[in-house]
């Protein structure tokens, strides 16, 4: 590897949101990624929506719930998330005096961006009396502003956690919001907010599919919307569609979420078929592109380089740290 000046690679950092230095394309990446971490003491925490080749070179891969609770317990020096932004940040409010880093800084979230935290403080101020649960898919500012975090996961347990008398703001996805009311009864207030991978599936392609594959199951993320989720035949998490397709004795599944978890289920259950589901455009699959703008090399070269690194106002982090161990108290109670 060339030599680099920190100050540079800084501003490249700056400049691209990642380290944009040429690598040697006759590297092992995968045993250089070893070798790093055993060097550094590093963890590499990987979502299941990344590529293929990030997911087999991760220490953990899971899902939000899973990675929050990894990242909370590492004895790690430092943190390396393969993922987006807010997981990244999650990370970093949990562990203040590790470094945390993330391959590609604009790997952002459509969901996330969808709560910007001023307007989502002057909608939760004219509501002085309503919990806050925020989906963790949002920001710090978001998470500072919020009584609970939840995920995908454990939403269910986090709603029914809170009185029946007290009334709920929901945030910042719809979608999930609506499934949890219909779930548990609660009446609750959403933020109109959506995940741009979740919300683009066709329910016309999806239709057609099950009639070229009749014994196929349809499979579902609650980030889906009401028409995709009323003829799913089951919904569920990320992990929760991992753990169904291996218990489940169908052969064939229709997978409506993104399609970096097929990778997982076909790893777990090679004899079964996996077919994502068709989105609302030309492409054949559906993919996050922030999820996508990690690589195997750019992983490698915040390894290397420690860049780039999450940091966080202290103030910010410590309010956002509230809402998220009230989550984890909660998930520990259920054994979720």
């Amino acid at each position: 590897m060339e030599d680099i000046n920190i100050a540079s690679a800084k501003e490249n950092v700056g400049r691209a949101g990642f380290l944009d230095v040429e690598v040697d394309p006759q590297l092992d990446l995968f045993r250089e990624i070893e070798r790093l971490k055993k060097e550094k003491n590093a963890i590499v925490l990987a979502h299941y929506y990344q590529e293929p080749d990030i997911q087999d070179v991760a220490d953990y891969i899971g899902d939000s719930l899973g990675l929050a609770q990894k990242a909370e317990k590492t004895d790690a020096d430092i943190i390396v998330f393969a993922g987006v932004h807010f997981m990244a940040e999650t990370a970093k409010i949990l562990n203040p005096h590790k470094k945390v880093l993330l391959p590609d800084l604009k790997a952002g979230c459509s969901l996330a961006d969808s709560a910007p935290p001023p307007l989502f403080k002057r909608f939760r101020d004219q509501h002085p009396d309503h919990v806050v649960i925020s989906y963790i898919n949002c920001s710090a500012g978001i998470k500072a502003l919020s009584d609970i975090i939840c995920t995908s996961s454990n939403a269910q347990k986090i709603v029914e956690s809170v009185p029946a008398d007290k009334p709920i703001i929901f945030a910042p996805d719809k979608n999930l919001g609506a499934y949890l009311v219909k779930k548990t009864g609660r009446d609750m207030l959403l933020w109109n907010g959506a995940c741009m991978v979740h919300e683009i599936f066709s329910l016309e392609k999806i239709t057609k599919l099950k009639v070229r594959h009749p014994k196929a199951k349809l499979i579902a993320h609650p980030e889906c919307e009401e028409p995709i989720l009323r003829i799913a035949d089951y919904i569920g998490s990320t992990t929760g569609l991992l753990k169904y397709t291996q218990q489940d004795d169908a052969k064939e599944y229709i997978v409506a979420t993104e399609t970096g978890i097929l990778h997982q289920m076909e790893k777990a259950s090679p004899h079964k078929t996996f077919i994502p589901a068709p989105p609302d455009n030309g492409c054949a699959c559906n993919d996050c592109p922030h999820m996508k703008l990690n690589t195997l090399e750019k992983l490698y070269l915040c390894m290397e380089y420690e860049l780039p690194e999450i940091t966080m106002d202290e103030e910010l982090r410590v309010a956002a740290k509230k809402p998220i161990e009230r989550m984890l108290e909660i998930s520990a109670k259920y054994g979720l």
